[in-house]
């Protein structure tokens, strides 16, 4: 029977956070932010391990990342300098612990919001899929195209149109081809696994597992779990 293995890229600065530390180490809710992504598939049962990359010269794991995280997390240093980079190096790193039909998860260390609920859905709708799937949103707001002077040069049907989530969940042998004969540098592991002619499949996913970009998402992140927790409290 298949496993599920979750693969967490940790090995980016977030360069748009404006911030010195690695955004994968910002606070949040008094928790390093990569934590809450960890410590949710470490306390899936039908998870069997979760993998993370970072950078080979990151002096900070030790520090924010790995508080109060159990046996299940194994720690790669073999980030790269792409996210795909990253993402493969951390397949090639696996390749003893899993097999050719054992399900990877990737997903990213700035989504803190993902609930056990979202990732039961993802794992229910696409284990018995033949290519897998991500979760994702369908496009709510008008889009806008500007032109060089960033003015509008005409709106864009939504019709059909999906914003990409994670966790993004594929075969382990299917991913790693697919990324080792990717060209460029695809944004996300479904662009990768679409260019070998494969069509992932769109699993509902919700705006709370929103990906912490700028600093006022940090906020909007916190109001969220700050909810969670006041609504668990009363159940």
């Amino acid at each position: 029977m298949s496993k599920f293995h979750a693969l967490i890229p940790a090995a980016g600065t977030g360069s748009r956070m404006g911030s010195k530390l690695p955004k994968q180490y910002l606070p949040l809710n008094g928790k390093p932010l990569i934590f809450h992504a960890l410590s949710l598939f470490a306390a899936a049962p039908r998870i069997s391990a979760v993998h993370v990359v970072i950078a080979p010269d990151d002096q900070l794991w030790s520090q924010y990342g790995a508080t109060g995280l159990d046996a299940k997390v194994v720690v790669h240093a073999l980030g790269g300098a792409t996210r795909a980079t990253t993402v493969l190096n951390g397949l090639e790193a696996m390749v003893h612990q899993v097999a050719d039909d054992d399900w990877i998860l990737v997903h990213d260390a700035a989504r803190p919001g993902l609930s056990m609920a979202m990732l039961d859905r993802l794992l229910d709708s696409v284990q018995d899929d033949a290519v897998g799937g991500l979760l994702a949103i369908p496009l709510a707001d008008t889009l806008k195209r500007a032109d060089a002077g960033q003015r509008v040069a005409h709106t864009e049907s939504r019709e059909g149109l999906w914003q990409a989530q994670t966790p993004q969940m594929f075969r382990y042998a299917l991913l790693k081809n697919a990324l080792r004969q990717a060209s460029g540098a695809p944004t996300d592991e479904a662009q990768a696994v679409e260019a070998l002619g494969f069509s992932p499949r769109l699993v509902p996913g919700e705006l709370r597992n929103l990906k912490i970009t700028y600093p006022q998402d940090l906020q909007l992140a916190e109001a969220i779990l700050l909810a969670d927790a006041k609504e668990q409290k009363t159940s």
